[in-house]
């Protein structure tokens, strides 16, 4: 079908949706790089008028990628609630999503009935303030060892990542973030290696400290899904399953994953789990990490633009019912978002998508070294997440990693933004603050405990014993 628009006497055609979609989209170097985008902001500004006018079982109907990922995503999970927005264009279900009383037809199952398609279709009709004001009320609530995505919870993940897989190393990193009152969301380790042997020790480090401080917070090591069911085979504990995905076949096949070894992958940790009874709140197994211009990166975009397949990348982990899903926004570097502007669009359209179609989506407010953007536009966009409802956001000491090489948020950030905006940690986690004698604006509150409060008391505490135990606070082993 070909789609039309005229902009103040100048006539517009579209030859197909995926050209309507990418040439609606806010400026991607990406999409540029691709040859997708608009030529110029009035074809943009035409795009988005004819997007406006085309309707929700259109897009339904019209397959952008023929694949196996658009069999499984691409047709409404809920065909009866979809019956009842079928009808509507893109434009009023633009004006549906900003209702205040949207959220109760969205948490009453609509959710199920977006495709991704629909969704980022949405999205570019949207500017960055209503991302933020549809997206807030669209609370995700999840389960593994403790709770996430309530409602104004603003979790983070501890990155203690170390660049030999150090032990010893990475139980300093993740003391610390635990003292600043992160980690609630995650303590999760990226691999030097896909060695089994060492991602084994990884997770059963991280798994003795969660058992001896008796956190309710669930451990992940971000090897390869492969290499971490070898580690779980040969007797490691594994709390969430992690792996990347994209939004075509053709790019999950780059990284040596299908639609079916992450649903084999679900069903063995779920087996797992059920051996380890009474160590979780909930059966969500799964993490999985995304972000636009994966697919273009591996030449496998099939002429779809990044942010449509950010959407079905987010789709994709909806299949198997994430306890987490993460936008790593800034890692991919200046080809596809190139300064803080496209930064911060992708940022806000990302977790917007991903609330929309009821994931539990969190972001990785992040830049790489070589592209136009700073600290500043990182708190720029951390504090406008915060304000949408991102489920979690990183915390790494200094925002810096140094193993990763990309600039991220701090611990320090973490804390300031939860004062600045009265959001709290997850509910049992926060207990476990009160009890450690930290509170979830990261000051000390005056506990039974008292965790080690700086980096030199640790270091310290290592140096004379060596043993984790040994490490413990009084009381507490």
């Amino acid at each position: 079908m070909v789609y039309r628009s005229t902009l103040r006497g100048e006539r517009f055609t579209f030859a197909t949706l995926p050209e309507l979609l990418a040439k609606a989209n806010e400026v991607k170097s990406g999409d540029q790089l691709a040859g997708l985008a608009a030529r110029s902001e009035r074809e943009r500004v035409a795009a988005k008028l004819a997007l406006a006018d085309v309707r929700l079982a259109e897009i339904a109907a019209t397959a952008v990628v023929e694949d196996a990922v658009t069999e499984a995503v691409s047709v409404p999970a809920d065909p009866a609630r979809f019956a009842e927005i079928a009808s509507l264009t893109v434009g009023e279900l633009r004006e549906s999503v900003l209702e205040p009383g949207f959220r109760q037809r969205w948490s009453g199952g609509l959710h199920a009935a977006i495709t991704p398609e629909i969704a980022a279709a949405c999205a570019k009709l949207m500017s960055n303030l209503d991302l933020v004001v549809a997206a807030a009320p669209l609370r995700r609530t999840t389960r593994c060892r403790n709770t996430m995505g309530g409602a104004g919870v603003f979790g983070s993940r501890i990155q203690p990542n170390h660049p030999t897989d150090g032990v010893r190393g990475i139980m300093l990193s993740a003391l610390d973030g635990l003292a600043f009152g992160c980690g609630d969301a995650m303590i999760g380790v990226n691999p030097a290696t896909e060695s089994v042997q060492v991602i084994g020790e990884v997770l059963r480090g991280v798994h003795e400290l969660i058992a001896r401080l008796g956190i309710p917070t669930q451990s992940c090591v971000l090897a390869h899904i492969t290499t971490q069911l070898a580690a779980l085979e040969a007797g490691a504990p594994v709390d969430l399953l992690f792996q990347s995905v994209a939004g075509t076949e053709a790019a999950n096949a780059s990284f040596g994953i299908d639609l079916g070894l992450l649903a084999r992958g679900r069903e063995a940790v779920l087996a797992h789990h059920a051996e380890r009874a009474g160590e979780f709140a909930g059966d969500q197994v799964m993490y999985f990490e995304t972000g636009q211009g994966s697919a273009l990166s591996a030449e496998a975009h099939h002429g779809v633009d990044q942010l449509t397949l950010e959407a079905r990348a987010q789709a994709v982990a909806r299949l198997y019912d994430p306890f987490l899903v993460n936008s790593v926004v800034g890692f991919i570097g200046p080809e596809y978002l190139a300064d803080s502007v496209q930064i911060t669009r992708a940022g806000l359209e990302d977790h917007f998508v991903g609330k929309l179609m009821g994931v539990p989506t969190g972001v990785d407010v992040c830049y790489t070294n070589h592209a136009d953007a700073d600290q500043n536009s990182n708190d720029n966009l951390l504090v406008l997440l915060a304000s949408a409802g991102c489920t979690f956001v990183m915390a790494i000491p200094a925002g810096d990693d140094v193993m990763l090489n990309y600039q991220t948020t701090s611990y320090h950030d973490v804390v300031s933004v939860r004062r600045t905006l009265g959001l709290r940690t997850a509910p049992e986690f926060e207990v476990w603050l009160a009890e450690m004698g930290i509170r979830s604006d990261g000051r000390p509150g005056g506990g039974a405990h008292a965790l080690p409060t700086s980096l030199a008391e640790l270091a310290s505490a290592l140096e004379g014993s060596g043993a984790l135990r040994e490490l413990l606070p009084g009381g507490v082993a």
